[in-house]
């Protein structure tokens, strides 16, 4: 098993390519993770940690769709989800960049 944090910290910020694409936010670090975790030291760790992220973001993005109708409260999700979703991947890039295992916040566990 190898150390590799370039390809720990790419796997963190390839949650961001649905900003370019509009989607693949989730597809794109679960193929980094299923088919690198074997070879690379803590990619595991992270790698779950991510698909957690991304599976509870979507979770929350549904939660928000029958809330628009209550006083368009959804709306204030979507913005709110939409700004966690850019800004922690970025933290946590450079945290994983540095050696560490960071944590995502309202993160359910599926995969543990």
């Amino acid at each position: 098993m190898r150390q590799d944090n370039q390809l720990i910290v790419i796997t963190h910020l390839s949650q961001l390519i649905s900003l370019i694409t509009g989607f693949g936010s989730l597809i794109l670090p679960l193929v980094l993770w299923l088919t690198q975790k074997e070879k690379v030291y803590k990619m595991d760790d992270h790698g779950k940690n991510i698909v957690n992220f991304q599976l509870s973001l979507i979770l929350y993005f549904i939660i928000c769709i029958p809330l628009i109708l209550l006083f368009g409260l959804g709306l204030l999700g979507f913005l709110i989800l939409g700004i966690i979703s850019i800004i922690f991947p970025i933290i946590n890039a450079i945290k994983a960049s540095n050696g560490e295992t960071p944590k995502y916040p309202l993160s359910l566990n599926f995969i543990s």
